[in-house]
């Protein structure tokens, strides 16, 4: 249609060649009939050329906009992609014996609560990779690390790219590490200062140099987790989420009174009493690789903080008073974190980690 309409209005255009201002621009009788056979034909190259001209922008124009249509449905695409609703995946009613989700509406996944492959079809398209630091030193590297690698390779997001960071201060102690299809290891050495005294401080301190540097490049998830673990049954993609908070095996089933928060006025991880939520597990943290790094940077600030004012909190006290200011966005049932010295009870039916809490 915009061919025709440029092609009538070119049939009535006549292009005028220029002249120089010695020549003469009037023509009369036999001496002008070349110069307008002339004239013609060099108006109708003219024509030609700028129809072909048209003809081309057009074709460019309808093939720009057939690219543009396609690349707004596969951003379309993408966007639908990146949606996964919490409806298609996970059912509050299969498990009537426990809480399902939070006063803020976020999940709290046990077994039973989730559809594995709505997930694993979401993820697998996505093609994610995520990425699992710990921190071993010392008794903690004979004692755990072998137990902890080797468990994680078996039961740690299996079928995905999988990332584990070992921040070691001794790499000579590295046990012998055979790891599965679509998983590596990276070794990050753990830097000291005489000023840090804390354990978790030095690990929290390293991690936050290492997810800047190039872990938040690398993964798309990150989990941080102590090395005093063991992994038993699928630790898998229903675990996956912005901000990912561990419910304590401890304190799940006692009431909130009872939480062990920092209850004095002047920390920077003072909770008072008659609010708070849940009681987190420090043994497993995790999310987006920005959100891990938004916590470490808060509980950074909260340890200077206390420093300056003479106090001194652990490291679990500050994980909690971030989480009860920033609800996690998926909460992990005491499944995926059991006390073994503890009776399991009948509302634990898979327990995904063992925690071994006496070797603290």
């Amino acid at each position: 249609m915009w061919l025709f309409i440029v092609c009538h209005h070119l049939s009535n255009f006549t292009v005028v060649p220029r002249h120089s201002t010695n020549e003469s621009v009037s023509y009369t009788g036999q001496t002008s009939k070349g110069s307008k056979q002339s004239q013609e034909r060099m108006n109708s190259k003219w024509k030609m050329l700028l129809l072909t001209s048209f003809a081309l922008l057009l074709m460019l124009i309808k093939h720009r906009s057939r690219i543009k249509n396609h690349l707004e449905k596969i951003d379309l695409c993408w966007e639908n992609e990146k949606e996964l609703r919490l409806s298609d995946f996970f059912s509050l009613k299969k498990r009537p014996d426990v809480k399902t989700t939070t006063d803020w509406f976020a999940p709290i996944i046990w077994e039973g609560t989730y559809n594995r492959q709505v997930l694993e079809k979401y993820y697998k398209r996505l093609n994610i990779t995520i990425g699992l630091a710990v921190f071993a030193t010392g008794k903690f590297v004979d004692q755990y690390l072998e137990q902890f690698l080797q468990s994680a390779n078996k039961h740690f997001m299996i079928g995905y790219n999988v990332i584990f960071y070992i921040l070691m201060d001794d790499f000579s102690k590295l046990p012998p590490i055979e790891l599965g299809p679509l998983r590596t290891f990276k070794l990050c050495t753990v830097l000291k200062q005489h000023v840090w005294k804390d354990f978790n401080y030095i690990y929290m301190k390293n991690l936050d140099m290492y997810i800047i540097e190039h872990i938040q490049h690398e993964v798309d998830f990150l989990f941080s987790m102590t090395v005093n673990q063991i992994f038993k049954n699928d630790f898998g993609v229903e675990t996956l989420g912005k901000s990912v908070a561990q419910l304590h095996a401890w304190w799940y089933f006692r009431h909130a009174e009872n939480f062990p928060y920092e209850r004095r006025p002047k920390s920077a991880a003072f909770i008072p009493f008659g609010e708070g939520d849940f009681y987190y597990q420090s043994a497993v943290f995790g999310g987006t690789p920005r959100e891990v790094l938004a916590f470490i940077k808060e509980y950074q600030k909260g340890v200077t903080s206390d420093n300056r004012n003479g106090l001194k909190s652990i490291y679990e006290h500050y994980l909690n008073k971030y989480l009860f200011i920033n609800k996690p966005t998926k909460l992990l049932s005491p499944e995926y974190n059991w006390d073994p010295n503890f009776r399991t009870p009948p509302q634990i039916k898979h327990v995904k980690i063992a925690w071994h809490s006496k070797s603290i």
